[in-house]
């Protein structure tokens, strides 16, 4: 039996809440939104290196540095990214699903941080990861920490094993379910002294929304031709 869309995280939605706008794709024709790594290769290097959006919280003194690796493969024709469901046992983001990653060393690249938090929650061989662009900076509520999603391509399915102190599950989640009818939300929620549109993926069993949900929704919103406009969180 197929477990029913949306999962067991906690939204702290607030009472003020809306409905926001349909997916970036809901008129892009179905055929239109197969895609192929390769493709999506081409686009991340045409557009080049991560922006600071102008629609992003600002950056302070105490922003944290850090970084997520984006890993996208394909299996029996279909693009995957993996994602993880976080443990219930961290003080933090319990339960959320989220891209392997977390706050960078002194000094460490964005790059470095992306495949030493992979290799540490998941297993992930960096010997495997091939980067191939990166999506736009991302800073989170009222500036604490400035992330780098680097996206990065693997031969083929990997074989990993969460880290069971942080990673409940890992998830291989097809884009092609990410982009059907009906897996994406969108809710405009005041956030301190703006509305900010909090994005939402109903997964059959997780529902994906905050930080990494606005980066899955930049990252589809490129691969099918469209610039996207709803990053900000």
């Amino acid at each position: 039996m197929t477990a029913p869309r949306g999962g067991a995280q906690r939204i702290p939605r607030p009472v003020a809440w809306r409905p926001g706008r349909p997916a970036p794709w809901a008129e892009v024709p179905a055929a239109a939104r197969i895609l192929a790594l390769t493709d999506l290769e081409r686009m991340l290097q045409a557009r080049g290196p991560g922006r600071m959006r102008a629609d992003n919280w600002r950056p302070n003194a105490t922003t944290r540095q850090s970084a997520v690796l984006v890993p996208l493969y394909e299996a029996d024709g279909e693009l995957h990214v993996v994602l993880t469901r976080r443990s219930s046992n961290l003080r933090s983001h319990t339960s959320e699903v989220s891209f392997p990653g977390g706050r960078s060393d002194e000094g460490e690249s964005p790059l470095a941080t992306a495949l030493r938090e992979a290799n540490e929650e998941i297993g992930l061989d960096h010997h495997l990861v091939r980067p191939i662009g990166e999506l736009d900076l991302f800073v989170t509520v009222g500036g604490a920490s400035l992330v780098h999603p680097v996206v990065a391509a693997l031969p083929g399915r990997p074989d990993l094993v969460p880290a069971p102190d942080e990673v409940a599950h890992i998830l291989h989640v097809p884009v092609a379910e990410l982009l059907a009818d009906g897996v994406f939300r969108e809710e405009i929620w005041p956030i301190f002294d703006r509305e900010r549109p909090i994005t939402f993926f109903e997964l059959y069993g997780d529902t994906v929304w905050g930080a990494t949900a606005a980066m899955l929704r930049q990252l589809l919103s490129l691969a099918v031709g469209l610039e996207d406009d709803g990053l900000a969180y």
